[in-house]
């Protein structure tokens, strides 16, 4: 069985704060961030609603994906987010679990 990678973003409520992550479970990612696992960034700003992600079949594409959005500025990550989600939508409400 063949293992996807994703890079994701999250944000909180009000869209202040951007989060960009790489994991190889996002469900239970996307969990996690929502109910405040972790002492981290997300927990600390209450960003848990996945709003972007991109899948891939290699884990290091993947981390240097995530590298490259993270490096980027919040004007291109927000031009990312609306090309695939223009309403800022949870997609982790659709996210299989």
């Amino acid at each position: 069985m063949d293992r996807q990678y994703y890079v994701y973003i999250v944000t909180n409520k009000s869209h202040e704060v951007l989060y960009t992550g790489v994991t190889n479970d996002l469900a239970r990612r996307v969990w996690e961030h929502k109910n405040g696992e972790g002492e981290g960034f997300t927990s600390r700003y209450n960003a848990g609603r996945l709003v972007y992600y991109e899948a891939y079949d290699d884990p290091e594409t993947a981390i240097t994906r995530e590298k490259q959005i993270k490096k980027g500025p919040r004007k291109r990550k927000v031009a990312l987010i609306e090309g695939m989600n223009l309403s800022w939508r949870d997609l982790g409400d659709d996210w299989p679990e």
